[in-house]
């Protein structure tokens, strides 16, 4: 692997999944319908979808040193991700999630240990000239001191940053709105913006974070797709309809993916519809990482659909 064109910063999780109908009580439990061990975590994720599209990656992260933080440094190494620059915490991987998935929606739900940011990715474990040779950064505010100075060298280097701000209905915290003003381009989840700027139409939203920043702001809908606003434009592109059967690490991978397509300089536009359809194809089935198509796939799902990337 040559020097990596996309670096993330991040969590990257193991995920243990168990796709079924009803959740246990403690009186019961119940049938599962499909079960998997996957890699997780929104920037660990995000930039494995980069990699498998065809991108040169790398990771900046932690991981235990049991078992199953083999197995998370593993997930990644699997995926083509280059993992030299992940630090190692000794003790048991603290970032192994449980992930319910409903057999019947996809959505899930998620059960983490307590604790298990509490030694964080620290900024003198930071490799300033590893972060910035590359073209584009990842950030998903995990480690907020460390992820900042990383956005800080990128911008002093001319380069790229995009942060991934997850979809919530809680207060945005002070470090992540510290973090907005450092970034290039915000792609986020349903409710982000809102708490965000406190105004509930999301282009007025959008409009707001521009003033905060970033030059390109993406809030993603699920099934009803994603809304973008730039300095020229404003636009949604509708979510396309699959037989969903997870939804985990679904706008982690848009993320991955629309990195790849502004790796490429593809137009705005046509990097939102690229990546609403890797996105599609994930949820077809179980599993974050496993789930990502390959590039040929997607080429394939947009010609099925009367789209190719030249015409959209």
């Amino acid at each position: 692997m040559g020097q990596p064109e996309i670096i993330g910063l991040g969590l990257s999780t193991l995920d243990v999944l168990f796709r079924l109908e009803d959740m246990p009580t403690w009186e019961a439990g119940v049938v599962v319908d499909e079960f998997g061990i996957d890699g997780g975590g929104p920037a660990g994720t995000g930039v494995s979808a980069s990699c498998k599209l065809g991108a040169s990656v790398g990771f900046i992260g932690l991981y235990g040193t049991d078992w199953a933080g083999e197995l998370k440094l593993r997930s990644l190494n699997d995926a083509g991700v280059d993992t030299s620059k992940m630090l190692v915490r000794e003790g048991p991987e603290r970032n192994v999630v449980l992930v319910c998935v409903n057999s019947e929606s996809g959505e899930r739900v998620f059960s983490w240990e307590k604790g298990n940011l509490s030694d964080p990715l620290r900024v003198e474990e930071l490799d300033k000239d590893y972060i910035t040779s590359a073209d584009f950064l990842h950030l998903d505010g995990t480690y907020p001191e460390a992820a900042a100075q990383a956005a800080r060298w990128m911008r002093e280097a001319g380069k790229t940053v995009m942060l991934d701000g997850s979809k919530t209905s809680e207060p945005i915290s002070e470090t992540i709105r510290n973090l907005v003003p450092l970034v290039d381009l915000l792609i986020c989840g349903s409710g982000f913006s809102y708490q965000l700027t406190g105004i509930e139409d999301v282009y007025e939203a959008g409009e707001a974070v521009l003033d905060l920043g970033p030059r390109v702001f993406v809030q993603t809908e699920g099934e009803n797709g994603s809304y973008t606003v730039t300095k020229d434009d404003l636009f949604h592109i509708p979510a396309y309809d699959v037989d969903v059967v997870d939804t985990t690490g679904a706008g982690d991978v848009f993320h991955g993916a629309y990195l790849f397509g502004l790796l490429k300089g593809w137009d705005i536009k046509t990097i939102t519809l690229f990546s609403t359809a890797v996105s599609a194809l994930k949820c077809t089935k179980l599993g974050g990482r496993r789930s990502i198509p390959e590039f040929n796939e997607v080429t394939a799902f947009l010609k099925d659909r009367g789209m190719s990337l030249d015409s959209i």
